[in-house]
């Protein structure tokens, strides 16, 4: 249960960054990328295109890792078909059949042709 909650928190993050992320680029180089190199000179507009595309595609590719690996920690029913069936007979055997009673005439069905 532990690795589940762990690994739905790290999916939450990834997500919450990816979308940072997406926000961040701009489809026409222009945007908060521009921004960003006008105001820092190691970094220049392409440098930091490059870097947010490749930030996406790892992020992307991180999500996708984490969403499969989900299979593996999903806390799942440890009780058989066997041991379900064997609970069902323990339980048949401890209850006592009732005695069988007809009912009275009157709640008895007319046979109809």
């Amino acid at each position: 249960m532990g690795a589940y909650i762990f690994v739905s928190a790290l999916i939450l993050i990834v997500c919450v960054l990816l979308a940072l992320v997406v926000l961040v680029q701009s489809s026409k180089g222009g945007g908060l990328s521009s921004t960003f190199a006008g105001q820092n000179q190691y970094m220049g507009v392409r440098k930091t295109a490059d870097f947010l595309e490749k930030a996406t595609w790892t992020l992307a590719i991180v999500l996708l890792v984490l969403s499969l690996s989900t299979i593996f920690v999903i806390p799942r029913n440890t009780n058989t078909q066997a041991q379900q069936q064997s609970e069902l007979e323990k339980m048949m055997q401890n209850t006592q059949p009732a005695e069988y009673q007809a009912p009275p005439a009157s709640e008895q069905i007319p046979k109809t042709e």
